[in-house]
This record gives structure tokens, sequence and C-alpha cells, in this order.
């Protein structure tokens, strides 16, 4: 009894310490997003003043939201389509050649960012293509649709194949059976590569760094090119945080509300 209190305890403040050290930076950021004062150790006062001077002065910074928000958003759209399509694809398709494209798919995943930067970099100046916003957006889109199928492709792989059949049958055209049956039972795997998709778009630097072009801005890197930090990235820090915890919580919550919904008519 003695060892298994030790155990649980042990567990317990193991997992305690793991939290704390990835959710106290945040905590911290978001302090010092409300400091008066300009320094990141010492809090002298609650003030808006950072959130004011991001939406006043820094226009730069906010040219630079728009765009990895209009990014993400694209690339996130763009890739959650072409993979769950090229999931069912291989889902269907003879094993060694899902087992070949499945290898190909992990490569982007495996390799340094710094590698798949500079491979996007060279195939548009190969085909004489000056980087821009549409080679960041295509850039993404590339390193995006591989996180899709690999969170696509487990679900489908409990799905049995008898249902989609039994609906061609029953009188469904491809496109119904697709959408009506097959869609809706892998649904949570897509949003969940979907999330995922927004998030490492967002995230990125590297791949964002090579192939944007001249004048196109991330958040990365117009942080990276700060010449000297400004407390309003912690307020622009701040909001991002917000809206993916917001993003999070109804991608959790709508699902709940739907099966109580489905519980109650069944009763």
């Amino acid at each position: 009894m003695k060892k298994s209190s030790l155990s649980k305890l042990f567990s317990s403040g193991y997992l305690i310490l793991v939290l704390l050290f990835i959710y106290l930076p945040i905590g911290y950021l978001v302090l010092f997003s409300f400091n008066e004062g300009k320094s990141m150790t010492s809090f002298s006062g609650f003030s808006f003043r950072w959130y004011e001077n991001l939406f006043s002065n820094e226009h730069s910074m906010l040219q630079s939201i728009w765009t990895t928000l209009l990014v993400a958003v694209i690339a996130t759209v763009v890739s959650t389509v072409v993979g769950t399509v090229a999931a069912i694809g291989l889902s269907k398709a003879k094993r060694v050649v899902r087992t070949i494209i499945l290898e190909v798919n992990n490569l982007p995943v495996m390799n340094p960012d710094i590698v798949t930067a500079i491979g996007l970099m060279l195939l548009f100046i190969s085909i004489k293509v000056q980087p821009n916003l549409v080679t960041l957006i295509l850039s993404h889109i590339s390193f995006c649709i591989p996180y899709v199928i690999l969170s696509v492709m487990p679900k489908l792989r409990q799905l049995d194949d008898n249902v989609a059949e039994a609906a061609l049958d029953l009188g469904a055209t491809p496109w119904k059976a697709l959408t009506k049956v097959i869609i809706p039972q892998i649904y949570p795997a897509i949003l969940s590569g979907a999330l995922i998709a927004f998030s490492m778009s967002l995230d990125d630097f590297v791949v964002s760094y090579f192939n944007a072009g001249v004048g196109v801005n991330t958040i990365s890197m117009y942080v990276y090119s700060m010449k000297r930090y400004n407390l309003s990235v912690n307020a622009m820090s701040t909001l991002i945080v917000v809206v993916v915890t917001l993003v999070l919580v109804l991608a959790n919550l709508i699902p709940w509300i739907k099966d109580r919904k489905a519980q109650k008519e069944e009763l």
C-alpha cells in the first residue's frame, strides 16, 4: 500500500512539474503583456499599454499577423482537403503502393526544416518563380499535407469497408457515399489533422524565411528581424494563445453538444 501511494504521489508530482514546465513560460508571457513598464523581469503595474501600441503604432506587426493568419488558413483548408482525399485513396490502394507512398509521405515530417526549406526554394528557382506570397502558401501546403495524411490514415484503418459498399449497393452515388458515410466517421481525425496543420503553419519560421520573398513577413520572421524586443510581441502572443485556446475549446465542445442532442433525441 505504501509503495502504491508513493508511486501515485511521484506520478502526480512528475505530471505537475511537466505541466509547469510547459505552461509556466506562457503564463509569464501573458502576465507581462499587461505590464505598464518595459521590463521583462519587474512587473510595475497593470496596463493595456502594449495592446494599444500593437493596434495603433505597430503597422508592420499587424501586417505580419494578417499574413500569417491568411497563409495558415489557406494552407490548412487546402492541405486538409488534399490530405483527406489522398488518405482515402491510399486506404483503397494495393499494400505495396500504400507502403511506398506513406514512406515518401514521412520524408517531410522526418526531414529537418532547413532541408525542406532549401529544397522548396531551389524548386521555385529552377522553375524561375520568384519568392512571393504564393510560394509561401504553396510551401506551407506542401509540409502540412503529410501531417493530415498521418492523422487520417489510422482512423481509415478502423473503418469497415462493407459500410461504403453497402451505401453504393443501396443506390448512393460515390460522392454521397464519401460525404454521407465515410467522412462523418473519420471527422474527428480530419479535425485533428486540420488543427495540426494550422499550428504547424502558424509556428513555422525556417520554411517561411527561405520562401516568402521581399516584403512578405510572417509573425516569426517579424520577431526575428526586430532590432530591439518590444513588449507588443507579448500582447500579440497572448492574443494568439487566446484564439488557439478558443478554437480548441470549440473543436471539443461542438461534438460534445451534438452527442448530447443525439442522446436526448434517442430517449
